[in-house]
């Protein structure tokens, strides 16, 4: 590969977007025009035409109505179903697609859909924490009420300053991947609301919970946490690595360290402002984003997540991934960059 930039470039606009505003600094003029293509070519206008008359995507809230939860795609190693209506609007959101292109949504969903937990209503939340970290993100987005779900956070912290989406059966510590989608969640409400000072204390406290552990490590063990922490595959579902992790505190270091009236949202396309820093217990976890960049500046698809989708993304497993190559390229120019505290 003689030219990353270029390769990256020639992408769906679902990811162009993003190398021009993060990687390239384009004139937001520039970015702005290539996402608003999103909804109307390549995965987002495919991915919008899949919805249901309903709202809903293969007419379920987080599994696809055909679901056989004693059948074959329930099976140990099986994955899950990536079709339904979480993971769809998860991708939707994520790609830049405008709520306005969703128009009439929210209200959709809110008489149509019902979780597969207890029959509960869909903007209501349920009681996996994962869950409502993205029905919190992507209600805000659509402009459901989902004040409920953010409150919810506070009253399920857990006291070590994570969450744990098996919480119900009785844990008690917390995990990786559900502080992570937590905390993703709750940026994403903050930025569009401006949040409040009790939740960014509790974003907080989960970033603390994973930096004290330098976001790959046992507290106890000091050891890797698990061997997936250092693998790397696109998307990233609700699945948590250092790669993942890493683009995350990028992107709360920017909120964090602007200096914005009333809470108002960093723009897309800003770097990370004067005085904003990333906490240098993530170094660890910037050198293994580091080290897995080939000699010809990609990052490769390490693996796919199994279960049913509604089309391929990003490349097979063992080829270069676009994908990964823009969040390792964007975490290390925001890391060489940053200050440290």
């Amino acid at each position: 590969m003689t030219d990353v930039m270029a390769w990256l470039l020639d992408t769906d606009p679902a990811l162009r977007w993003r190398v021009e505003c993060d990687l390239l600094s384009a004139p937001p003029a520039v970015w702005q025009a290539t996402r608003a293509r999103v909804a109307t070519e390549g995965f987002g206008a495919a991915l919008l035409a899949r919805q249901d008359s309903d709202g809903r995507w293969a007419g379920g809230a987080f599994f696809p109505g055909d679901f056989d939860f004693s059948g074959p795609e329930a099976a140990p190693g099986a994955g899950q179903p990536w079709t339904a209506t979480t993971w769809s609007l998860n991708s939707l959101r994520e790609w830049g697609v405008p709520g306005s292109a969703l128009a009439g949504t929210a209200d959709l969903l809110a008489a149509n859909a019902r979780w597969e937990y207890d029959d509960l209503p869909y903007w209501g939340g349920e009681v996996d924490c994962c869950i409502n970290a993205f029905t919190l993100a992507n209600g805000v987005w659509l402009g459901a009420d989902v004040a409920g779900i953010a409150q919810w956070f506070l009253d399920h912290q857990l006291p070590d300053g994570g969450w744990n989406c098996e919480w119900v059966e009785g844990s008690t510590r917390s995990s990786f991947h559900s502080t992570l989608n937590v905390m993703k969640g709750l940026l994403e409400y903050e930025i569009a609301t401006g949040g409040d000072a009790a939740l960014r204390a509790a974003r907080h406290a989960g970033a603390e919970y994973l930096l004290e552990r330098r976001l790959l490590f046992g507290l106890r063990s000091g050891e890797l946490v698990a061997p997936w922490v250092t693998r790397f595959a696109y998307p990233f579902r609700s699945f948590y690595s250092a790669l993942n992790v890493a683009n995350h505190l990028v992107e709360a270091a920017a909120y964090d360290g602007a200096a914005l009236p009333d809470g108002a949202a960093l723009p897309d396309g800003a770097a990370l402002p004067d005085g904003a820093a990333l906490d240098p217990r993530a170094a660890e976890a910037i050198e293994v984003v580091r080290s897995a960049r080939q000699a010809d500046g990609a990052w490769l698809q390490e693996r796919r997540h199994p279960g049913r989708v509604w089309f391929e993304v990003d490349v097979a497993p063992g080829e270069p991934s676009p994908w990964l190559t823009y969040y390792g390229m964007r975490v290390l120019q925001a890391w060489d960059g940053a200050t440290r505290p």
